[in-house]
């Protein structure tokens, strides 16, 4: 089964006029990972596809969009794939990949439709493209890592990049994750902007009965989303995009925009938030 949402763009003015249900409806991806649905949502920042597959141990097909335009979803698209869940398979025209827990695999435009097998629990991220690249496997051991914050600062975390350009080429969709040291919880603190691309987080490996406190808007007018285990959130170019846990988690990264340039960033200071 396919479920696909669309989500449209927000300006900065009118977000600061929502309440938390109009911001959830705007920005928060919630229902992904449902047993034996593909469930995606379309938004209109750089056309990036965010949704998730679990096949339960079957065969789920992704093939036609109707809101990517065309016969296929990867016809004009590139992909990244990651799996959160057990070891299991994603089969792309004649090539079948093996995927464990932690690793991604990127899909180039043209590399036809995409079967998700076993007991997997696949996150999709999607973007446009303009011309093919191969696919590629990434897992753990071959991503290139940056160690960043400070048990102090509780934000000591490592950046793992695995679709970016010190790892392989792709068109413009850039995707890794970040883990969290013991008793860290804050990401992407301090905050910063990327005018040029937008992004797009998933946490996951929250325990239920904790959650993310994820920050979002200008600098100047912050609000928050309540953010539980496996759900997603978008942030648009002008926004801020930094959260707090009551416990430990990981968070998927993906961004799409003009420049694949992860260190393309304007640091915001604390003295500026509001």
């Amino acid at each position: 089964m396919l479920n696909v949402r669309t989500v449209y763009a927000v300006n900065s003015e009118t977000t600061k006029d929502m309440d938390t249900s109009q911001l959830r409806d705007a920005f928060h991806v919630a229902d992904l990972f449902l047993s034996g649905q593909i469930n995606l949502t379309y938004t209109h920042y750089d056309r990036m596809i965010v949704g998730a597959a679990v096949p339960n141990g079957n065969d789920l097909t992704l093939d036609h969009v109707k809101e990517a335009g065309t016969p296929s979803i990867l016809d004009r698209r590139e992909m990244g794939i990651l799996n959160i869940g057990e070891p299991a398979a994603v089969t792309c025209g004649d090539e079948t990949h093996e995927l464990g827990r932690g690793d991604i695999l990127y899909l180039g435009m043209g590399a036809g439709t995409v079967t998700f097998s076993g007991q997997g629990r696949f996150y999709i991220v999607s973007t446009p493209a303009h011309r093919t690249l191969p696919n590629k496997l990434v897992s753990l051991s071959d991503a290139a890592s940056l160690s960043l914050g400070s048990a102090e600062t509780a934000n000591e975390r490592t950046i793992y990049m695995f679709v970016h350009p010190e790892v392989m080429e792709s068109c413009q969709l850039v995707m890794g994750y970040t883990m969290f040291h013991g008793g860290s919880v804050w990401n992407t603190m301090p905050a910063h902007l990327h005018d040029r691309r937008m992004e797009a987080y998933l946490y996951f490996d929250l325990a239920e009965d904790n959650r993310v406190f994820h920050f979002m808007g200008e600098p100047q007018e912050t609000r928050h989303i309540v953010m539980k285990n496996e759900e997603a959130v978008v942030s648009p170019p002008w926004s801020i995009h930094c959260g707090a846990g009551t416990g430990s988690y990981t968070f998927c990264w993906a961004m799409a925009g003009d420049n694949v340039d992860y260190k393309d960033v304007e640091p915001v200071a604390m003295e500026d938030l509001r």
